[in-house]
């Protein structure tokens, strides 16, 4: 009978869910109890600190189920736990210290806590000591830029605990860096916010302005007498002068009520009509109040009576402005912080004037390349052979449109971009050779009609664009590494697109030369450009030089499309958008000087980078104002930048 009891109270105790070991972390929730399940967050803050500051190796699992909603109470014995919903909707608990199933319960044994947003949010405060020295790198990334987003004064304690431990060298870069920032903001101590001011008298930083420039806000404010000595005053004010208007002064002094309100016209007249008796107001007869000072007379009146109030006089406004004295106040009351942020703030200004003026530069460098390799075939067919071709923008149009099309072929960006530029090349210059030898032979030394042709040639080409590829832009992608940006600071940055047409300028530079000095088809060329009768008498066949040379012009506006392509839009006006430039690039820089084309691109794109600086909100007008100074430049230089001399010059 005593073995049959014994193995009853046994299986009784099998059927009995496991009861939590109540432990620290228990025995901690616990003592908070009512304020948990009050769960007000006016009062849940000595919980929330008392888990995060216990040391408690489970503090992190019970703050991160409580944020979640995943934490329950067992309301027999009040007891707290992680609950986890099963299928047959009954909740599986279990225990925060041992982490072993304590059993599985019906929701209406339960209590869920459910924090409120505000609640939430200070659970996350608390949880930031625990991420910042959390095991992964990932949620240390993680919690550094979530205190980086919504900085507080509670982050700044564990913050600078976790830095000295930190395996990650930039992590811990980061730390100190936001540490140093939290500082200037948060910090108590004086001297350290100093200190940490100090430290970033030269830093360009876009966080670094955003946390020095709140402590350099005020508050305009008035006194009876002098400021308070206690106060940081920033500036002193005086009624009447630029900073301050006596009218501004008087309306500080109203809202301070250290001074009745003006009395405005209007309400002056609605005051009078409201008391008139007997055909008068105040005295006054109606027919008599059609003029400023009648009016004024009779309210006067009715003040005297007591029946409205008095109007300030302009002596009355003059005495309480000289009663009282006005300045802007700091809203940070440490003078000694606001001077060091000062200081800092100028430091950083002139820096940031110097590297914008540094930015600018490379902008206009990078739009002076652009210029130049889209007027560098250019150089040769107009500056070089003399014939204006206006259908050079379609060439450049063409070379983007062979890019699209090899990338429609090749997938590899990297790949299709290397075999689009010889094959841009090949297919413009075989353009270009066709038109030299149907058109452009024809009409040597007619300008007029060249231009004539070559303008139909463009158009033609347009409208033949429109019809293969359709009037929507077409992509032509640049290469994953060329994406981003080379970014020196915070201020300076440059594209690696605009850096890779850099190069390829500078690379086309030294191509043409080579071709001009070097080969027997720039010595040829250059024969026939300077004396075609004499050329042909050394038996150089001008018509062959004239095609090749115009082709390897059409060849270069081809490659050039490829480039502009990658960052422009391909459509049949791409061309429409550089020609002017071109034309524009060559006659500045000097007609038949390859030298001065590349200070022609330069100028332009200087010029034209300095005035949208000057008004960045309409560019249109910077192209209007860069034509009207081109023109008169040419006024005073009309053979360019760079002209030539001797017998190239003859012409």
């Amino acid at each position: 009978m005593r073995h049959f009891f014994s193995l009853l109270l046994a299986l009784v105790m099998l059927a009995l869910p496991m009861q939590a070991t109540a432990g620290p972390v228990q025995d901690l929730l616990q003592q908070y109890r009512s304020v948990i399940e009050k769960s007000s967050r006016k009062t849940i803050q000595p919980a929330i600190d008392a888990l995060a500051s216990s040391g408690l190796p489970e503090a992190q699992t019970v703050l991160q189920a409580w944020q979640a909603k995943n934490m329950w109470q067992r309301e027999a014995d009040g007891l707290f736990f992680i609950g986890e919903k099963l299928p047959s909707k009954s909740y599986q608990l279990t225990d925060f210290e041992t982490g072993e199933v304590v059993g599985e319960y019906p929701k209406k044994e339960l209590k869920q806590l459910k924090p409120n947003s505000g609640i939430r949010a200070l659970i996350g405060t608390a949880l930031v000591q625990f991420q910042l020295s959390d095991p992964d790198t990932a949620r240390r990334w993680d919690a550094v830029i979530s205190i980086e987003r919504d900085p507080a004064p509670e982050h700044l304690a564990p913050l600078r605990k976790a830095i000295d431990n930190e395996p990650d060298p930039d992590l811990k870069a980061k730390k100190l860096r936001l540490e140093r920032l939290l500082t200037i903001a948060y910090d108590g101590e004086i001297s350290n916010r100093i200190e940490a001011i100090k430290a970033f008298e030269t830093d360009l930083g876009v966080d670094v302005r955003a946390t020095l420039n709140p402590l350099m806000t005020t508050k305009r404010m008035v006194f009876a007498g002098a400021p308070d000595a206690k106060l940081n005053v920033a500036t002193l004010l005086k009624p009447g002068s630029d900073a301050l208007s006596e009218t501004e002064a008087y309306d500080l002094l109203v809202k301070a009520k250290l001074a009745p309100a003006l009395i405005e016209a209007d309400e002056i007249r609605n005051t009078l009509a409201a008391n008139i008796v007997g055909g008068t107001v105040g005295g006054v007869p109606l027919a008599e109040l059609n003029t400023h000072e009648a009016r004024a007379r009779a309210y006067a009146a009715l003040a005297a009576a007591g029946t409205v109030p008095p109007a300030p006089s302009t002596a009355d406004v003059q005495a309480s402005l000289a009663a009282h004295s006005f300045a802007d106040v700091y809203d940070e009351p440490a003078k000694a912080v606001t001077d060091a942020a000062a200081e800092a703030l100028t430091s950083i200004e002139l820096r940031v004037g110097m590297n914008q003026a540094l930015d600018l530069g490379l902008d206009a460098l990078s739009l002076a390349s652009i210029y130049f390799l889209a007027a560098i075939g250019l150089a040769i067919t107009f500056g070089v052979m003399g014939v204006i071709n206006m259908a050079h923008g379609e060439f450049i149009m063409m070379g983007a449109y062979t890019g699209y099309v090899v990338q429609q072929i090749v997938p590899d960006y990297t790949v299709s971009i290397i075999v689009a530029i010889p094959l841009a090349f090949a297919v413009t210059f075989a353009a270009g050779v066709a038109m030299e030898r149907l058109v452009i032979r024809w009409l040597y030394n007619r300008p007029l009609e060249t231009l004539l042709a070559t303008f139909g040639i463009s158009i033609a080409l347009q409208q033949l664009a429109k019809n293969i590829f359709g009037t929507q832009a077409r992509p032509l992608t640049s290469p994953a590494w060329l994406d981003g940006a080379w970014v020196m600071n915070d201020v300076v940055s440059i594209s690696y697109i605009r850096i890779a047409i850099f190069v390829l300028a500078l690379i086309f530079l030294g191509v043409f030369l080579f071709i001009m000095k070097r080969t027997r088809l720039g010595l040829e060329t250059r024969a026939v450009t300077q004396n075609p009768r004499m050329a042909s008498s050394m038996g150089i066949n001008k018509d062959k030089v004239n095609m090749l040379t115009f082709g390897l012009g059409s060849g270069i506006a081809g490659i050039a499309g490829v480039a502009i392509g990658l960052f422009a839009k391909v459509t049949s006006e791409l061309g429409s958008d550089y020609i002017v430039q071109s034309f524009m690039t060559v006659v500045v820089g000097g007609v038949g000087n390859i030298w001065g084309t590349l200070a022609g691109a330069a100028m332009i794109g200087f010029l034209q980078k300095g005035i949208e600086w000057l008004n960045p909100s309409n560019t249109l007008a910077a192209q209007t104002y860069m034509i009207v100074f081109i023109i008169i430049f040419i006024q005073f230089r009309p053979r360019g930048i760079i002209a030539l001399k001797g017998r190239a010059a003859g012409d």
